[in-house]
């Protein structure tokens, strides 16, 4: 898609965004080391369906694609990304909202759903990554990602990404194993290196706030990843009540996620 991208700055920051159809408010964040531009390359949603039921927000998280960066970690962690949101969707004057997004994404919006419980009306949670007790081994991984990239050790990163199984649906994608090399050939290495030690401060918030959240969500899950295991996703629905979960084994399942999407923002009204 190729829309107008709006510069908004609140918390220091200055936000890449892309504000654009109609109906009740939706927020998206995308994962870790991506952005807009990328997802749109790699989509796990078509967002031009989304849009014909909601008025969506997208925007480039702090330190990725044309946002600014930031050289604290903890300035990345999903909470304080969670507050880089809540502030963005004020400034474009979106109070109450569907928070939602994939992998870091997701993340951000339970944090929303935390910090101000009487501004999501609802969690789009797509491919929730590792956390709790499985989170200490990806926080160690993400550590020395980023020391490797600061000092340009592609191929060691290289062969450390060929050795994880792509997750299920994209086992036979040979554009997925691609996508890892293609950023650490365009990306600033400086940027790179703080998203991954940013990343390594992160955790989802404890159970206990998590089961205060009383909002319909709609959890979308794919198994054979250890960074966004089933596990994640099969305890955020125990958490919530008002909870369902979508889980694909094929690209088939992926590809139905945004007919699900749709349908669910539907029953929202």
């Amino acid at each position: 898609m190729a829309e107008e991208r709006t510069p908004i700055t609140v918390r220091g920051c200055t936000f890449s965004t892309d504000l654009s159809g109609s109906g009740p408010d939706l927020v998206w964040g995308h994962g870790l080391t991506s952005s807009i531009a990328a997802e749109d390359e790699f989509p796990l949603l078509d967002h031009e369906r989304i849009r014909r039921v909601c008025r969506e927000l997208r925007y480039d998280a702090r330190g990725h694609g044309a946002s600014t960066s930031t050289p604290v970690p903890a300035d990345l962690s999903w909470e304080r990304l969670a507050h880089d949101q809540l502030a963005l969707a004020m400034a474009l004057g979106i109070d109450r909202y569907v928070a939602a997004g994939a992998s870091m994404g997701a993340a951000t919006a339970l944090h929303a759903a935390v910090l101000a419980s009487d501004r999501v009306r609802g969690l789009l949670l797509a491919i929730p990554p590792t956390a709790w007790a499985t989170r200490a081994a990806q926080v160690d991984r993400y550590r020395e990602i980023g020391d490797l990239v600061e000092q340009g050790e592609h191929e060691l990163l290289l062969a450390g990404a060929a050795a994880l199984p792509p997750p299920d649906p994209f086992v036979d994608d040979p554009i997925w194993a691609s996508r890892f090399a293609d950023l650490l050939a365009t990306a600033d290495p400086v940027r790179l290196a703080r998203v991954f030690r940013g990343a390594a401060t992160a955790d989802l918030p404890p159970e206990s706030a998590i089961a205060t959240i009383d909002v319909p969500t709609l959890i979308l899950a794919w198994t054979g990843d250890a960074g966004h295991p089933v596990t994640t996703a099969a305890r955020l629905q125990e958490l919530m009540p008002h909870a369902e979960l979508a889980l694909a084994t094929t690209r088939g399942g992926v590809d139905d996620w945004t007919g699900r999407v749709v349908s669910w923002l539907r029953s929202l009204g």
